[in-house]
C-alpha cells in the first residue's frame, strides 16, 4: 500500500468554540487527529461572545489536547498558532471578520444551539464565502420537520450539499465500517438478515448518566429528539440498508436514505408502540441523583422524557413485518449500547432434546464495538441436553475518536459520515407521529427510580407487540392460501 498523501493545510473555524462542545469533544477530536500521521497543518479559530487573552486560549486548547496524550509536531505548531476572536457570531459584521482571519478555505463547525445556528446561517447570507468553505452542523437538525426543511434551504443557499456536514458522531468511520464488514463480508450472515429469518431488532442506547448540567439543551430535546431521532435512526439504516456499490459516499447515503423513506412507525399507532419516562430520585453506581424534575434549570412542565421508546418498521421486501425497537435512557441501571437481531426459532427441532427453546441471537454493542452470536449446542454430559454458547469477536479498535473520525471527514472534504438533507428531514417525519401523540398527551409519561432498568410496567424488548406481529403473519399466510 502506498504512503498516504499529506492532507492541505486547512481551517477550523469553531462558533461557540467557549462551550462544552469543544472543550470535551471537538478539540480532543482534533488533537487526536493531529497526532496521527501523515502530520497535517490546520489553522484553528476560536470564536464567541465570551472574552480570552491569548494565554488563556492556548492553555484551553492544550488542556483539550492533553486529556487525550496529544503530541508532535502538528499539534505543537496548532497551539502555536491558534487564535480566539470575540465576536456576534450571528450578525454578518462579526462573521466578515472571523472569515478574514482565515488563511484556507474555512470549515465552520457550528457549536451552537439550534436557534444560534440558524441566526448564524442566515448572517452567513450577507457575507461572501471563500470558495470551498464547509458548513458541519450539529444535530438536532431543526426542532421539526418544517424547520429542518427551511434549515435545509438556508443551508444551501450557501454552500452545495456534499459541503454540508450534518454531524453525527454517534457512527463514526469505524463503527459504519465493522457493521457493513460484519454484514456484507460474511456469506453466513447477511442471507439472514430479513424477514424470513429475522424475529426482531432492538437498538438501544442506555446510560447511567444523569442530566449532568445540560437542561439548557436537554429539557427542550429530550432522549427522542436526542438519541433516537437522530443517532438510533441512523444506525437502523446502516444495520438495514442493502449493500451499496461501493463505500463512497452518495451510493452510502443513497441506500441509507432509501431505508428511512421506507420507515415508519409500526401499525402507524404511535400510541401503542411508543413509551415516555422521566427518572425520579435515586442512586446510580453510588451516586444519589435527584429526580429530573428537581435537577437544575428544569421546567417540569414540558415533561421531557429522559427514557423513551418507540417501534418502527422498514416496509420493504427485506423488513416488512419485522418490528424494530428504538430505546434510548439516562439514569439507568447500567450502560448498554447494543443492537441485538433475534432470529425466528427453528422450524423444528427433534423432541428428543431438552432446552434450546431461547432464540438464537446476534449481539453487536457499539463503542467498543463487538459483537457475540449466541446459540444453541449440546451442552457436557447428557448430549440431549441443550445449552446457550456464545461466539465473541472485537472489532479493530479506530486510532481516533468519534469526533476525530468526524473532523477528519469534515477538513478533508468527505461527506459520508455526514448526514444528507433529506435523511435529516426523514429522521424527523420518521418520529413525527410519536412527538404529536406525546403532545397531545395520549401516551402518558411514566417515571422510573434513578438507578433501574426503567418503568417496571414496560414489557421488556419488543415482546409487548408479538400479538401484532402473529396478527400480521397470520394475515400474509391467509392471502397465500386464498
Amino acid at each position: 500500500m502506498s504512503e498516504k498523501k499529506a492532507p492541505e493545510p486547512a481551517t477550523l473555524l469553531i462558533l461557540g468554540a467557549s462551550g462544552d462542545l469543544a472543550a470535551r469533544l471537538l478539540m480532543p477530536g482534533l488533537g487526536g487527529l493531529l497526532s496521527i500521521e501523515p502530520p497535517r497543518r490546520v489553522q484553528l479559530i476560536g470564536a464567541g461572545v465570551e472574552e480570552y487573552t491569548d494565554a488563556e486560549w492556548k492553555a484551553r486548547v492544550k488542556t483539550s489536547f492533553d486529556s487525550v496524550h496529544a503530541s508532535g509536531p502538528a499539534v505543537d505548531a496548532l497551539l502555536e498558532s491558534t487564535t480566539y476572536i470575540t465576536a456576534d457570531v450571528t450578525g454578518a459584521d462579526g462573521l466578515r471578520g472571523l472569515l478574514e482571519a482565515c488563511d484556507a478555505p474555512p470549515s465552520i463547525y457550528f457549536a451552537l444551539p439550534p436557534a444560534i445556528t440558524e441566526k448564524a446561517c442566515a448572517a452567513l447570507r450577507e457575507v461572501d464565502l471563500p470558495e470551498g468553505t464547509a458548513l458541519a452542523l450539529e444535530k438536532p437538525f431543526g426542532t421539526d420537520l418544517a424547520s429542518a426543511k427551511k434549515l435545509n434551504r438556508e443551508v444551501l443557499k450557501l454552500v452545495h450539499e456534499d459541503q454540508v456536514h450534518r454531524v453525527d458522531h454517534f457512527l463514526g468511520r469505524s463503527t459504519v465500517l465493522n457493521l457493513l464488514g460484519l454484514r456484507f463480508a460474511n456469506r453466513l450472515i447477511e442471507p439472514m438478515l430479513n424477514n424470513q429469518h429475522v424475529e426482531s431488532i432492538e437498538i438501544v442506547y442506555d446510560e447511567e448518566l444523569g442530566l449532568e448540567n445540560r437542561a439548557r439543551y436537554y429539557d427542550h430535546a429530550g432522549a427522542m429528539v436526542d438519541m433516537i431521532q437522530s443517532h438510533l435512526l441512523q444506525v437502523m439504516a446502516v444495520l438495514t440498508m442493502n449493500a451499496p456499490a461501493t463505500l463512497g459516499a452518495a451510493d452510502l447515503r443513497d441506500e441509507k436514505e432509501l431505508v428511512l423513506r421506507a420507515t415508519h412507525v409500526w401499525d402507524d399507532d404511535a400510541v401503542a408502540n411508543s413509551r415516555r419516562a422521566r427518572y425520579g430520585k435515586g442512586e446510580v453506581d453510588g451516586r444519589t441523583l435527584p429526580a429530573y424534575v428537581d435537577e437544575d434549570g428544569v421546567d417540569a412542565s414540558l415533561e421531557t422524557e429522559t427514557l423513551a421508546e418507540v417501534v418502527v418498521e422498514v416496509a420493504n421486501w427485506r423488513w416488512a413485518g419485522v418490528p424494530i425497537l428504538l430505546r434510548s435512557g439516562k439514569a439507568l441501571a447500567s450502560r448498554r449500547r447494543e443492537i441485538v437481531i433475534t432470529f425466528r426459532p427453528p422450524t423444528h427441532v427433534p423432541k428428543e432434546f431438552v432446552g434450546g427453546g431461547t432464540p438464537d441471537r446476534l449481539r453487536i454493542a457499539i463503542s467498543p464495538d463487538e459483537m457475540s452470536l449466541e446459540l444453541n449446542v449440546n451442552g457436557p454430559g447428557d448430549s440431549y441436553d441443550l445449552s446457550r454458547a456464545s461466539l465473541h469477536a472485537d472489532f479493530g479498535a479506530a486510532d481516533l475518536t468519534a469526533y476525530g473520525e468526524v473532523l477528519e471527514g469534515i477538513l478533508d472534504d468527505d461527506p459520508t459520515l455526514s448526514v444528507r438533507g433529506d435523511s435529516a428531514e426523514e429522521g424527523w417525519r420518521i418520529v413525527a407521529p410519536v412527538v404529536k401523540a406525546w403532545k397531545s398527551g395520549e401516551v402518558a409519561i411514566d417515571e422510573y427510580p434513578a438507578g433501574s432498568a426503567g418503568p417496571t410496567s414496560w414489557p421488556a424488548g419488543v415482546h409487548q407487540n408479538e400479538p401484532a406481529v402473529r396478527a400480521r403473519e397470520g394475515a400474509k399466510l391467509a392471502h397465500r392460501e386464498d
